[in-house]
């Protein structure tokens, strides 16, 4: 009496279940990460700023991401359950039903959402960068048309996975992220040197200038694009090298890691975490200076030159705060 051996491939089978795992734990972080977000930018901000007037903005693209990556997130963790579960007796077994997802449009309802939501986050990192290069043409014009190219290659994968082809067959897949992290990679290095140009153009002026808002800035920025810029690119190699394994590994996960990394920096922001929190008292503490006089007329000018230098003091304050706000916006 024979009986039906499904084809198998163990470490497949072992990494479509750990990669959901994995995805879910990664999405546990973003969903406390998105709450935390929502109630920070509804409070009433702690520090004066511009990003008063941005907050419900902030507010709606969060809320927006997150139901895009959790239909995303539901739509993977459904089909994880057919594969073992409803479809188990399917022909080939749970290889053929991992390898052949997107014959099944629960799955591409799962990837067309999660592409969706990575176009709001690139189309976030865009406005910051565009604000703080103040709209300049040759920052805009190519990073708008990688932003579109992006777009485009993605529609196409979508409307592949719609016909049925395989995931791992997509060959269009690695450029479309090759250009998802070359996006992050230019983001962070302009955003970068106009930072690192402000504060030393703010030294200039003032040489006692507390640069710690600065430093601080970049130093949130280049940590949350390295996390989800080497994630990307083991995703990238996997897929290139047909790494199924691995590729699907990455796959249930890395739109929950791009969400995290931008939600890192909203929270910062919202929060008045992005810079230190005794900077403002620093920057606009002027310095004090106690003089003797035997004569009047000594006590007048000095009275005079004190007077100038507290309007200095003033203007330097005013524009270390204008700074500030600036940033602060369009971080945000």
């Amino acid at each position: 009496m024979s009986s039906y051996t499904p084809d198998t491939n163990l470490w497949i089978e072992r990494s479509r279940l750990a990669g959901m795992l994995l995805g879910c734990v990664s999405y546990g972080v973003f969903f406390l990460l998105t709450v935390q977000s929502c109630i920070a930018l509804m409070r009433r901000p702690r520090h004066e700023g511009k990003i008063r007037g941005h907050r419900l903005a902030l507010l709606l693209y969060v809320v927006i991401t997150f139901a895009l990556i959790t239909i995303s997130v539901a739509a993977n963790a459904k089909y994880t359950e057919m594969i073992w579960i409803d479809l188990r007796d399917a022909p080939g077994g749970p290889l053929a039903l991992i390898e052949n997802e997107m014959a099944y449009r629960i799955n591409v309802l799962a990837l067309s959402s999660g592409h969706v939501g990575e176009w709001l986050m690139q189309a976030l990192l865009l406005h910051r960068c565009f604000a703080l290069w103040n709209w300049v043409k040759r920052v805009t014009i190519p990073m708008i048309t990688l932003f579109l190219a992006m777009i485009g290659l993605s529609i196409r994968i979508q409307m592949e996975a719609s016909a049925g082809t395989a995931f791992y067959d997509i060959d269009v897949e690695p450029a479309y992220l090759c250009i998802q992290v070359g996006l992050n990679v230019i983001y962070t290095i302009l955003v970068v040197y106009i930072l690192l140009d402000m504060r030393n153009k703010m030294k200039r002026v003032a040489a006692q200038y507390d640069s710690s808002l600065y430093d601080t800035v970049v130093v949130m920025i280049v940590e949350s694009a390295m996390g989800y810029s080497i994630f990307a690119i083991i995703f990238i190699v996997a897929f290139a090298l047909h790494l199924n394994g691995i590729t699907t590994l990455c796959f249930l996960s890395i739109s929950q890691v791009q969400g995290i990394s931008q939600l890192f920096i909203i929270l910062r922001v919202a929060t008045g975490r992005a810079y230190t929190e005794n900077w403002l008292s620093r920057a606009a503490a002027p310095p004090t200076t106690i003089a003797f006089s035997h004569t009047v007329d000594t006590i007048e000018e000095q009275t005079d030159e004190e007077g100038t230098r507290s309007e200095q003091n003033i203007v330097q304050t005013y524009s270390a705060s204008a700074k500030a706000a600036e940033v602060d916006v369009c971080i945000a």
